[in-house]
């Protein structure tokens, strides 16, 4: 279901695109783009470990998955733009191959089910 407030993921590049040539100045090079992108992964970890994990917040701080989560996908898209991805086209040939991929891949697998300690 989508609603007036739905992005896609076109326009998502375009607003992306519009805000680091306007108001940003200018991409980062690919490479801090990718410094970047490592950066606020290990944003998501640390919010993760807090939330879901076993570290607790310093006095002060306050759970913000979802912002770290859009600055994840802020980079991404970044990273896509300055390098021609379409991310429309890559995500549904993505789910293409999952989907061929691991067709009946998890079919057995239920809570507690999932031992890969077998695997390398």
């Amino acid at each position: 279901m989508t609603n007036d407030n739905d992005i896609s993921i076109s326009q998502l590049q375009r607003m992306v695109d519009d805000w680091i040539t306007g108001i940003g100045h200018g991409y980062f090079s690919p490479l801090t783009n990718m410094a970047v992108l490592a950066e606020e992964t290990g944003e998501v970890a640390r919010q993760m470990s807090r939330i879901y994990g076993d570290q607790t917040f310093k006095e002060g701080e306050a759970p913000n998955l979802a912002d770290e989560l859009a600055d994840v996908l802020w980079v991404v898209t970044a990273i896509a733009n300055q390098t021609g991805v379409d991310l429309t086209d890559a995500l549904r040939k993505n789910i293409e191959k999952k989907t061929r991929r691991d067709l009946h891949r998890h079919e057995n697998r239920g809570p507690g089910n999932n031992d890969n300690s077998n695997k390398i």
